[in-house]
């Protein structure tokens, strides 16, 4: 049986103050925390034991998801006392790990309804990794990623982290599936120059170098790496299209006569004043919004607009 990673520990700094309170992967989407989505999309695949590792406000993430009871599953929790890159937060996962196990990113918003083919794919070809990836047309996206590149018959044979000039479209996503072969190639990762950090797209690299078959699955129909504020409007826009709503409203809201919602999700105990227009808007929980006020393209919270 697999088990579910996700890194949680990383700062929200360019979320602004919200980040400072707010760890990334409990941002409401559609009033629910982001990580929850990445447990549920595990969950589907039969994945029940999880471990989150924490830092920057690990509490928050502790309140939030507990011992995982409420979604059927089960949560352990290991702390990154030093922030040190992807590598050496997962091998710091060594003693916990007794088989195969997906590798998630705790700030990356997907939608991958056939993520059961990384699982088929790794049995299929005995892998030590399998990658989900993105055809990606955005090549500033690819840059803010990695850049995956493969044989003809699918077989990754290079990764690069961040390149400045991508030469192919295929985009990693921050999801991975590994066997404990993954350790070796950690223990054998160098610190980069660059950032100073331990890099996982260079343990991955070394597997390749080994010889040890890496495969890209292109599975990921979308994603959004959660960064700034803005980012949270777009998940939530991506959630509602999924969903099939203009809108969504939390528990003990209270609406206005004529008021216009477009593609908005509104929070928990919200009041929205009489002839108010909100089009693709973030409304948090505990806000008040007076009559005759029009917003795009915002997030609200209790203490105003947030950037």
């Amino acid at each position: 049986m697999y088990q579910g990673v996700i890194l949680a520990a990383g700062h929200g700094a360019r979320l602004g103050p919200f980040g400072e309170q707010n760890p990334k992967p409990i941002v409401p989407i559609a009033n629910k925390p982001l990580i929850v989505y990445q447990i549920e999309a595990l969950k589907a695949l039969g994945v029940t034991d999880f471990i989150v590792v924490i830092g920057h406000l690990g509490y928050r993430i502790i309140q939030t998801l507990g011992d995982g009871s409420n979604w059927g599953v089960n949560i352990r929790y290991v702390e990154q006392e030093k922030r040190l890159g992807l590598a050496h937060a997962v091998g710091q996962l060594e003693p916990h790990i007794k088989g195969p196990f997906f590798l998630l990113l705790g700030d990356i918003f997907f939608h991958a309804p056939h993520l059961n083919l990384m699982c088929e794919v790794m049995l299929q070809n005995q892998c030590a990794c399998v990658l989900a990836t993105k055809e990606e047309d955005n090549i500033e996206n690819i840059k803010k990623n990695f850049s995956v590149y493969t044989s003809k018959d699918g077989f990754v044979t290079k990764v690069i982290e961040k390149p400045k000039y991508p030469q192919t479209n295929l985009k990693g996503c921050g999801i991975y599936l590994f066997d404990e072969r993954i350790f070796e190639g950690i223990r054998r990762t160098p610190r980069t120059a660059l950032r100073d950090e331990y890099e996982l797209t260079d343990s991955i690299q070394i597997l390749i170098d080994f010889g040890y078959p890496v495969k890209a699955l292109s599975v990921i129909e979308w994603d959004v790496n959660l960064t700034y504020i803005k980012d949270l409007i777009t998940c939530c826009i991506y959630e509602l299209a999924r969903q099939g709503k203009a809108y969504i409203t939390g528990n003990n809201c209270k609406l206005g006569d004529n008021c216009s919602l477009d593609n908005t999700v509104i929070g928990d105990n919200v009041i929205i004043g009489d002839n108010c227009t909100l089009k693709k808007c973030v409304v948090l929980n505990n806000v008040s919004i007076p009559a005759n006020t029009h917003l795009e393209n915002c997030v609200m919270s209790p203490e105003g607009i947030l950037e």
